[in-house]
């Protein structure tokens, strides 16, 4: 054995002396200075750190590939550095190797293997490529050249080079454990060919909510510019949304039986050929439970802070939303509906999301604070630590059994990944509720959740429970807040979730 490692460590010396005698050997050129200062320019993560800030400057798929690739960074730091270099010493290539103009001045002197620099570059490549392939083709040779500038510059073998990729990519494929990739943009639907194209906006009652998202924007002129032939209404803070959209429908169907167009809906001379809103997903949920009984399509424009129903429609802007009714492009979506029950009464309102009791929205509310700074699912972590210390178990009934449990989350459709914590919807259309949640009737439950996530073992866990269904009854012992689509909507003891119907909405093109 002995002797097998010897001859393998005998050949890698060989092809490290011969790699550095080939670089020695390359001519002096401005490349020389370029490698130099490049090299320096990635000490620390700092390279890599400039270039996730310039691909967060854009949402979707280049913001998360930047937070994937600052928290694979970290991590193939820790590895490479931390880790490896304390378990393997070698020796950095003797200066005289090279010539003295290519030579790093002040060099390292930690051990040679593996490449730090060289793994934090594939590391930050890897995860970029994961998220958004596009951004990966200016990345990824950015990430080479600074691997090779190690051995260029005197300061690593070929093999340390070798290694830290290694280490690097494997650092960034483990993130997919704990924190999946999203394929696509948008959530699966099945299309629906008939949907009228609504040129220039007629035919469209649209209601816009300028209190949604930026207090100090206001969208109705872009609206109104971008959609001549719509109505366009402008929400009164003091009224319901809903109740805006239905009158402006009744006030239609007035105009239309006056002219004789007895049973339709419109404004003026245009019958009403669908429904829509601008603003957050308060405001899209108010226009889908009219398009839901008046079996008229959806039209969303997001103006809100998350916008999650119309990201799931890949309808990201103004734009592709008049993109969308213009062509006619459209899928069909599910519309849950929640039955709130109390000794006051009953309630019954729909949501588009999700839907939640117990320390959930706040669990969402800390990870949406910190995930800017820490990557999603180091927040959600973090999150989930510090909602388990404050949450108080609630006492529910599921399936003829009563439990204790720290939350329960209800979404409007199947959310990815399974056996973990919902993270993105993968379809719209399938009519069923996705169903979890944490058990707190368990001895050590919260430490059990947190070191269960941790290990990206959750789902083996018996603290945590799933399932999808088309409907779901759940009662309370006690009074408990209720929150869905990210509003509180108040207290109740029996809880009625179900999917209220389809709806045809208007989505972005898909990529």
């Amino acid at each position: 054995m002995t002797g097998w490692l010897s001859r393998k460590f005998y050949r890698v010396g060989t092809f490290d002396r011969a790699i550095s005698g080939a670089v020695a050997r390359i001519p002096a050129s401005p490349v020389d200075s370029g490698m130099l200062r490049l090299t320096r320019s990635a000490d620390h993560g700092l390279l890599w750190a400039g270039v996730a800030v310039v691909l967060a400057a854009q949402p979707g798929a280049t913001r998360r590939a930047a937070l994937r690739g600052v928290v694979s960074v970290g991590g193939a730091s820790l590895t490479a550095n931390l880790v490896l270099k304390t378990l393997f010493a070698r020796r950095r290539p003797a200066a005289d190797l090279l010539p003295p103009f290519r030579r790093l001045i002040n060099a390292p002197t930690s051990s040679s293997f593996p490449s730090g620099h060289s793994a934090t570059a594939v590391a930050f490549a890897t995860a970029v490529a994961m998220e958004s392939p596009r951004a990966a083709l200016v990345v990824a040779p950015l990430a080479a050249t600074v691997a090779y500038s190690r051995v260029h510059t005197g300061v690593h073998w070929a093999s340390d080079v070798v290694a830290g990729a290694a280490v690097g990519s494997a650092v960034a494929w483990a993130t997919r454990r704990w924190w999946p990739v999203r394929g696509i943009e948008e959530a699966a639907a099945r299309e629906v060919r008939d949907a009228p194209a609504l040129n220039d906006g007629a035919g469209l009652v649209i209601l816009v909510n300028p209190g949604s998202g930026d207090a100090n924007y206001d969208p109705t002129g872009e609206v109104v510019s971008a959609l001549p032939a719509a109505m366009v209404l402008r929400a009164d803070p003091g009224r319901d949304a809903a109740e805006q959209l239905e009158t402006a429908l009744e006030v239609g169907a007035e105009h239309q039986r006056a002219a004789g167009a007895e049973g339709s809906f419109g404004s003026g001379a245009e019958p009403v050929l669908a429904v829509g809103a601008v603003g957050g997903d308060g405001t899209i949920t108010a226009a889908a439970d009219i398009a839901l009984r008046h079996g008229l399509p959806l039209v969303v424009v997001p103006a809100g802070t998350l916008n999650h129903f119309a990201r799931d429609l890949g309808v990201s802007d103004l734009g592709a939303a008049v993109e969308a009714v213009n062509s006619g492009a459209a899928v069909e979506v599910s519309i849950g509906s929640l039955e709130m029950r109390s000794e006051s009464g009953s309630h019954t309102t729909s949501f588009i999301n999700t839907a939640s009791i117990g320390g959930y929205p706040d669990l969402v509310r800390l990870r949406e604070k910190w995930q800017g700074r820490w990557g999603k699912w180091p927040a959600f972590a973090a999150a989930l630590t510090v909602m388990l210390r404050r949450a108080q178990p609630i006492r529910v009934r599921l399936d003829d059994r009563w439990h204790e449990v720290w939350f329960l989350f209800v979404g409007n459709g199947p959310y990815l990944p399974h056996g973990a914590v919902p993270a993105f919807r993968s379809h719209m259309d399938t009519g069923l509720l996705d169903v979890r949640w944490l058990r707190a009737d368990l001895r050590f439950s919260r430490t059990r959740a947190v070191v269960a996530l941790s290990l990206a073992a959750i789902a083996h866990s018996r603290v945590y429970g799933e399932r999808q269904v088309p409907e779901l009854t759940v009662h309370l012992s006690d009074p408990v807040a209720v929150a869905a689509d990210g509003e509180v909507l108040g207290e109740a003891t029996e809880l009625r979730f179900s999917v209220a119907g389809r709806v045809v909405a208007y989505r972005g093109s898909v990529l």
